[in-house]
């Protein structure tokens, strides 16, 4: 498949599918829970919009600093929102589930502002003034609107007005996001094919760094605060989940940064965050188990 239309039609279809689904799944009342569970809601913002930008920036420093391309890679993963895939990885670990839509709901709209600034500022710290590689503020804003905001919002009216068959279609739209979401890394894989083992040996260390460091913290923070069981696993879940299809779009498409390259990390971590959420699920399960 020519990789100008997997990344000008096939990326944001998957995006715009993918947060439609999500938007199946929310109400106005995701959003005002922040009123209700205040603590747990400011919690798991922290860990998503500051803590993980921050191990994102540290483990490039650290691991990729002889890569900038693989460097601002994983510094626009850290940037992203969570994942509506948490949603699902929430409810099987036996967590808060209305927790993990509200923190998703409210890294999306958050993150749509600080995603332009602080990727800039990374090009800018590992490339310096490159030549065209730079993302346009505004521009940048409205095209992320556009393919996770308006689907989004969608969604959320298609609920509100269609309840039965919002219920009877997110089944169905969450395999196709699943569907969506592999081809985006097979696609985002073709096209390093040249490169693609040493960029994964490299980049690998760094992701899975991030993920793990992303879902112990989340973990145990939430944990120090007192907050219940349900909601310290789901502010793990959601802050080492993240909206890897969105961190391909931001950098390989030609309407973004075109840069192949810096999507390896995203890519890698897709991979890795479903194996680590799939053994955090079974100890959870186990743990639980051994509580009762």
């Amino acid at each position: 498949m020519n990789s100008g239309i997997i990344s000008t039609v096939l990326l944001p279809l998957a995006l715009a599918i993918i947060m439609f689904g999500l938007g199946l799944s929310l109400q106005i009342v995701d959003f005002k829970r922040i009123f209700k569970y205040p603590k747990a809601v400011l919690t798991g913002s922290f860990t998503q919009l500051v803590l993980l930008p921050v191990l994102g920036f540290t483990i490039a420093a650290l691991l990729l600093s002889n890569n900038p391309e693989l460097a601002i890679g994983l510094i626009i993963l850290a940037m992203c929102p969570g994942g509506p895939t948490a949603n699902l990885i929430t409810h099987l670990a036996n967590g808060d589930t209305a927790l993990c839509i509200s923190l998703t709901a409210i890294s999306s709209i958050v993150k749509i502002f600080t995603i332009p600034l602080m990727v800039n500022y990374a090009i800018q710290q590992y490339m310096g003034n490159s030549p065209g590689l730079h993302l346009d503020v505004v521009s940048s804003i409205l095209k992320i609107v556009t393919i996770t905001i308006i689907p989004a919002t969608i969604g959320m009216l298609v609920k509100a007005k269609f309840v039965g068959f919002a219920k009877a279609a997110q089944k169905p739209v969450k395999i196709l996001s699943a569907i969506f979401l592999v081809l985006v890394i097979i696609a985002a894989i073709a096209q390093e094919k040249d490169s693609i083992v040493q960029s994964f040996s490299i980049a690998g260390s760094a992701a899975l760094l991030l993920n793990i460091s992303g879902m112990t913290l989340g973990y145990f923070i939430p944990k120090i605060l007192q907050l219940p069981v349900s909601q310290r696993v789901t502010i793990s879940i959601e802050t080492s989940i993240q909206n890897g299809t969105l961190a391909i779009a931001i950098a390989s498409s030609p309407l973004m940064l075109n840069n192949s390259t810096m999507a390896i990390p995203a890519v890698v971590y897709s991979i890795i965050m479903f194996i680590t959420a799939g053994i955090f699920v079974s100890f959870v399960s186990r743990k639980s188990k051994a509580a009762q």
